[in-house]
């Protein structure tokens, strides 16, 4: 039995409920380490590597792998999808961790920048404590070209706080 899709395409068109997102679309490297930081940890510095793709589908596909900047240790990974609500600027990111944290973060497009904060969240039944309760993100394309993230974070113990800082230029 063979599967009818094509998996060799190399150009599918881009689903117009989306086309207000491809700003986001292609590989974006940051070329200097980021910066994070939460109460209950010590700072660190980052390098991300941020694809964003699609399939001709009314979503686009996302993963993000971060590294250690001077261990180059891999250590945080998401992956999964964003939605619009057609016909709106109303965005919806469902991510997937490597820490066993699942969540769907809900928010809106304005021009080149998205606004999204914690909708709902799921985690493993052996997280390590304390657990994540809220997340708030925002991208945002500079008139430079290049991409801005910051995430900021809230745990069972401490309030919602600027946790990571990165900026990204497009590789591809």
């Amino acid at each position: 039995m063979t599967c009818p899709f094509n998996h060799t395409a190399t150009s599918v068109e881009l689903n117009p409920v989306i086309l207000p997102l491809d700003w986001l679309l292609g590989t974006w490297e940051s070329d200097e380490p980021g910066e994070g930081c939460f109460p209950t940890i010590l700072p660190f510095r980052y390098n991300e590597t941020l694809n964003f793709s699609h399939v001709g589908q009314p979503v686009i596909n996302f993963m993000f792998s971060a590294f250690h900047a001077e261990t180059k240790k891999p250590l945080h990974r998401e992956t999964g999808f964003i939605r619009m609500e057609p016909g709106t600027n109303r965005v919806a990111f469902i991510i997937a961790q490597n820490s066993g944290l699942v969540e769907i973060e809900e928010g809106e497009l304005t021009g080149h920048q998205l606004n999204l904060q914690t909708h709902a969240i799921g985690r493993v039944s052996f997280a390590k404590k304390p657990h994540v309760q809220q997340i708030c993100r925002v991208f945002q394309l500079r008139p430079d070209g290049r991409l801005e993230q910051t995430v900021s974070m809230a745990t069972d113990n401490q309030p919602l706080i600027q946790h990571l800082h990165i900026t990204y230029h497009r590789s591809t």
